[in-house]
Parts: structure tokens; C-alpha cells; sequence
């Protein structure tokens, strides 16, 4: 059955939980707040409002959330950017209001557009712990939640105005910089070591930030990264003069960090990582000619990825691929008219047959891409 939730403002950001005990559970950023909704067969309500008094430029989820489907001891924990450059750790429970805590904002965080954000990989307690973030400026961030070192911090204010000095301390960052503007940051779940970065010209880095930059022994490091990825034609765009925008969206397959793909303009690729190919992908094909947005895989049938774009030209949406059939026409998802557009969309990662959710306006729009056999 197909769904619809109406948000008070323009929905930008859309991110879908992948935790075992909270797949029916999204986020999504507004104009000035980030809202939970949780899904079920019937409909979807929303559980959690943050403000956060900022339009909402990234989300990241983090593996302490859990669904009120899973337990009514729920409890919900995310980081949200906005487009002030601050960033913010959201958490909630069953039995206590929404808490706001601030972070990563004036001297000590980015000062550029926050693109993207990730909890860091792994299944121990570390996968809480530290929040990677990109930005416009340059800087992959990897943020402490929790420092052994508290740091004095300038005090808050609230939303009437008050004074709120943080309850916790503030985290510490550890930064690697990169040559241009970075869009894309993801954690895999079997790694906790590295994050894939993608920038604004078509290359695509695996950077283990756990590596220390002072060793002597750097030989095989550049900016701490094991491996770069390029895309010839989005490279090859960028050094003529003409990019589509500062664009590109990367994403590790689910079940195994082998696959990799990414959408640049108006092509999308797919590298192969036991099959370097001199960092070039192994399959290339074409998607939206206005140039593609996101790319997402399915996190529970991983053969399966998505593309949108945020071109109204021909209405909002989506294509949905087969990777086992990359060469064969995608099955498009018209989901409003022109001059609609998908804002943003992301799988869901409840059983059965695929979900997406996707934003359009001020709506979400969740359907199947398929139907019972």
C-alpha cells in the first residue's frame, strides 16, 4: 500500500534507518526542524520533533536507535547539519521530551556547507561514538561524542532565548582535508577503520581515518586514503571547465564492500574493488540527462539501487536498476507531475518486498517496487 505524510515545511533532507530494531523508522529535515516518522502498513505519524532553527542540510542515523515496533522502551538518536554549518546530536525516548545538543559550529567545526554526514561503521560501541562529516570546505570531520577530554564551550541559547550551557562535553574533531569540495560520506557496517568520501570531481576515496598521520611510514597513504576511485567522465568534465554543479552521490552495497556506486551528472558507475581497474569502474551507464541526485542501494535486496534527480523537467523520479541486468532500461517511479520534484528518497529497510521513501515538496511518499508474487 502506498503512503503519504504531509510536513509543515519543504522536506530537504530524507534518511531512512537501517538498524535491525528500527527499519520502519525515517527522518526528515525541513526548514528549520528534523522529524521521526515511523511506518507501518496502514500509514505513518510522526514520533519526534527536533528544532534545531536551521534549514536541515544532512542526517545521519545512529545504531542506539530503536523502534517503538521493537520495544516500548523506544529511544531515537541521530546527527543532524544545518545550512549555519552547526551540527546537532538528537536524542529521544519513550518516557522523555526531544534534547537538542549542539556542536561543531563557530571556529571549531566546518565553514562551508555540511553535504553529507555518517555514524561510523562497525558493530561495537564505537559505531555510537564517532560522526563523520563533509562539507564544501574541504574537510572530512570525525567527530568524538564522547571526548575523555571536556573542553570548555560558549553557552547556547535556546529557542525563547535563554541561556543552556551543554550537559555533556563538547566533541573534539579530527580532520583530514581533501583538494575540493566533498559531497559524499558513508560507513560500511563490517568496518569501523573506513569511511568512503566522494568529492565534487569525480573521485572517490577509502580513507581509513583511523590511521595516524604522523607515522613515518606514509607511503601508502594519501590523505590517509587506501584507495581513489575516478569517474573519467565526471574528471574529464570538471578539468574542461563545465561540472554539472558540485554534485555526486556515493554509496556502499550492503552486503559487501566490494561494490561501490556513484551517480555524476548524468551517468551513473560501479566499481568493482577486487578488480581495480586502475581505480576506473568496471560498468558505466547513463541515467537522467538534467544530471542524477542521489544514489542509494536497497539494504535488503542489494542487487537492487536507485537514482533520483532533482530536475523537475519530466516531474519527480526515480529509477530503480538491477545490478544483475545494469545494462537493461530501469523501471521508472513517476511520483508527481512537473513541476514536481524528489527532493531526496532512501530504501527502507523493513522485510518483504522493497520500500521507497521519497521527497517530494512538502510530502513523503512511500511505495513498493514491486508486488506480491
Amino acid at each position: 500500500m502506498d503512503l503519504k505524510h504531509t510536513h509543515p515545511t519543504h522536506i530537504h533532507i530524507l534518511r531512512a534507518s537501517t538498524n535491525d530494531d528500527a527499519p520502519d523508522l525515517i527522518a526528515i529535515g525541513g526548514d528549520h526542524s528534523v522529524d521521526v516518522l515511523f511506518v507501518a502498513d496502514t500509514g505513518c505519524r510522526s514520533i519526534a520533533s527536533f528544532h534545531i532553527g536551521s534549514r536541515v542540510t544532512a542526517i545521519a542515523w545512529s545504531s542506539n536507535s530503536v523502534s517503538p515496533s521493537s520495544s516500548d522502551s523506544w529511544s531515537i538518536e541521530l546527527a543532524a547539519a544545518g545550512d549555519d554549518f552547526g551540527l546537532h546530536l538528537l536524542t529521544k525516548k519513550a518516557d522523555s521530551e526531544e534534547t537538542v545538543f549542539p556542536f561543531g559550529g563557530g571556529l571549531s567545526g566546518h565553514h562551508g556547507k555540511v553535504n553529507d554526514m555518517t555514524f561510523c561503521g562497525g558493530w561495537g560501541e564505537d559505531s555510537t561514538r564517532y560522526v563523520a562529516t563533509v562539507s564544501d570546505d574541504k574537510m572530512l570531520m570525525v567527530w568524538d561524542l564522547h571526548p575523555t577530554v571536556d573542553i570548555p564551550s560558549h553557552n547556547h541559547q535556546a529557542g525563547d532565548g535563554r541561556s543552556v550551557t551543554p550537559s555533556r562535553p563538547q566533541p573534539t574533531a579530527y580532520v583530514i582535508p581533501f583538494s575540493y569540495p566533498l559531497t559524499s560520506v558513508t560507513a560500511h557496517p563490517s568496518t569501523s577503520k573506513e569511511f568512503l568520501v566522494a568529492d565534487c570531481r569525480g573521485s572517490v576515496f577509502i580513507t581509513d581515518w583511523r590511521s595516524d598521520p604522523e607515522e613515518e611510514d606514509r607511503s601508502h597513504l594519501r590523505h590517509s586514503s587506501l584507495v581513489e576511485l575516478v569517474d573519467p567522465h565526471a574528471s574529464a568534465a570538471s578539468v574542461l571547465g563545465h561540472p554539472a554543479q558540485w554534485s555526486g552521490s556515493v554509496a556502499w552495497r550492503t552486503d559487501t564492500t566490494d561494490i561501490i556506486g556513484a551517480v555524476y551528472g548524468a551517468r551513473f558507475s560501479i566499481w568493482d574493488l577486487s578488480n581495480l581497474r586502475g581505480g576506473k569502474p568496471f560498468v558505466t551507464g547513463n541515467t537522467f540527462p538534467e544530471g542524477g541526485h542521489r544514489f542509494r542501494w536497497s539494504p535488503t535486496y542489494p542487487e537492487y539501487f536507485a537514482i533520483s534527480t532533482r530536475s523537475p523537467a519530466k516531474g519527480a523520479l526515480i529509477h530503480v536498476h538491477n545490478i544483475n541486468y545494469v545494462h537493461a532500461q530501469p523501471t521508472v517511479f513517476a511520483i508527481n507531475p512537473r513541476p514536481h520534484s524528489t527532493e531526496d528518497f532512501d530504501f527502507l529497510a523493513m522485510r518483504g518486498i522493497p520500500r521507497i521513501a521519497a521527497a517530494v515538496g512538502r510530502n513523503v511518499h512511500i511505495f513498493t517496487i514491486g508486488v506480491d508474487s
